[in-house]
């Protein structure tokens, strides 16, 4: 009888540099162990099945055991010449994506904070893809060279799986407690909240805001916002605001009150004072040139049930599962 099953290991390299962030990883998966195995969104999130650390010869390295996955969405992504994903592949990612959240944020009480194609991951249903890759290496093996006292190994290639699973949420370095209000500056910086950006109180519809402008990269080949300041060359609270107002008009006033950094950016009347090159109103219409007509109608209605000033008019995940565009696609 053949027990042999294959994991793939996370190792943290520099585990002491890392602090509290790496034990607060390990809680993350822990809380997601001991949350409901029966809600849908269960096996769309990925999972952990032990945890321990070795000693290195000059740190403690912690190492996550996981079952194996596949590539990322974003290498899947870059399969395709024209770098977008089908309509089809995208509401299987979307509807996969938003039963993750909804059991993260109802049943684990979680907030990912760093939603983006590398993080989703297609899982794997063929083992022969492992098993081919252990001959193959105990044939021929990889080349090595000494570094520095390590030994370096070129990476060998998976063959292409026979059978694809489906993709999985991953990367929980970033997660925190759902259920209270946070105010700390989180997100990848294009994909970052109004509220974070503010620094007003924030929890899970985040995480929704996150996923809406991420469509936009995946679908359209361009991301909404850059946050890219020609000033100064780089990406800066001020630019990203400029864009958002641009997209989405002038943020409400009761948004601004909660911000601690609103007085930085907006008057006591909500306009923007901020002294920077500020783009013309530009409607989601005229940014979208993939679709027409009907669908193009209901894509862009799901992405605005995401991208919201006010937190909570935002869509839930449950809720966006459950979408009129994504259903149609599948």
């Amino acid at each position: 009888m053949n027990c042999r099953r294959y994991v793939t290991l996370k190792i943290f390299i520099n585990s002491a540099s890392l602090g509290q962030q790496l034990d607060d990883e390990l809680k993350m998966y822990q809380r997601i162990e001991k949350a409901s195995k029966f809600h849908p969104g269960r096996n769309a999130v990925r999972s952990l099945l032990d945890s321990f650390d070795v000693d290195g010869p000059e740190d403690k390295h912690r190492c996550l055991v996981h079952p194996p996955l596949w590539e990322s969405v974003l290498t899947f992504l870059h399969r395709n010449p024209i770098r977008q994903l089908p309509k089809p592949v995208l509401a299987f990612v979307l509807q996969r994506l938003f039963l993750a959240l909804d059991y993260l944020h109802t049943e684990c009480k979680i907030v990912h904070a760093d939603i983006k194609a590398d993080n989703i991951m297609f899982g794997i249903a063929d083992d022969s893809v492992f098993t081919d890759f252990e001959e193959r290496e105990l044939e021929t093996p990889s080349p090595r060279k000494e570094l520095d006292g390590r030994i370096i190994y070129v990476s060998r290639e998976l063959r292409m799986p026979r059978e694809w699973g489906a993709p999985v949420l991953c990367d929980f370095g970033s997660a925190m407690p759902g259920g209270i209000e946070h105010f700390e500056d989180i997100q990848p910086n294009i994909y970052r909240a109004p509220e974070v950006i503010l620094e007003a109180p924030w929890t899970y519809s985040v995480d929704i805001w996150n996923v809406g402008c991420m469509i936009w990269d995946l679908f359209e080949t361009e991301s909404l916002f850059t946050g890219y300041d020609p000033e100064f060359q780089t990406y800066r609270s001020r630019a990203h605001l400029s864009e958002m107002i641009s997209l989405l008009g002038p943020p409400p006033l009761s948004l601004l009150a909660q911000g601690k950094s609103s007085h930085k950016f907006f008057s006591n009347e909500g306009d923007f004072c901020v002294e920077t090159p500020f783009r013309a109103r530009i409607p989601l219409e005229e940014r979208e040139s993939t679709l027409e007509g009907e669908d193009k109608s209901k894509f862009l209605h799901l992405v605005r049930k995401m991208l919201q000033w006010e937190p909570g008019m935002r869509s839930s995940a449950k809720e966006l599962a459950q979408d009129e565009w994504i259903c149609q696609n599948l």
